[in-house]
């Protein structure tokens, strides 16, 4: 058996304090990995962009403030309201657009490598970084 096996896994990690390391929004940090998926934390404010994830779910659980997430369904649109401690998943192929008008931080798994403007979406706006995810600074 090797060592790898055999060890512990990193220091906890204090959301509150991991959302402390960054104050750029729609820019997600990497907390952690479960297995192929990526544990993120944002911070948002206004609105994201329509998009779409073809072969993924996307988790969201808010730990602050309200986000919405505005919904393109089979019988046309709506929108689901997440206040604190809510959480929604978006289901793969479904399209989207979170938006938040006062603020929000958010947790979000999602399979490692997901683009946070999915496989396809309308026109980007600057203030919405297009990533895979940011490591997380040192709190």
């Amino acid at each position: 058996m090797s060592d790898d096996t055999t060890k512990a896994g990193p220091d906890p990690i204090l959301l509150s304090e991991a959302l402390t390391t960054f104050e750029t929004l729609w820019s997600p940090r990497i907390v952690t990995r479960v297995n192929d998926y990526d544990v993120r934390v944002a911070k948002v404010r206004g609105d994201h962009v329509w998009h779409v994830h073809d072969d993924t779910d996307e988790f969201f659980l808010v730990l602050d403030g309200t986000l919405d997430i505005a919904l393109r369904e089979d019988g046309g649109e709506r929108t689901v309201t997440l206040d604190r401690d809510a959480v929604f998943v978006v289901p793969r192929s479904t399209w989207h657009k979170p938006f938040s008008a006062d603020g929000a931080s958010l947790l979000l798994f999602e399979p490692s490598g997901t683009s946070t403007v999915g496989d396809r979406h309308d026109n980007v706006p600057e203030h919405v970084d297009a990533t895979t995810g940011h490591a997380l600074e040192a709190p």
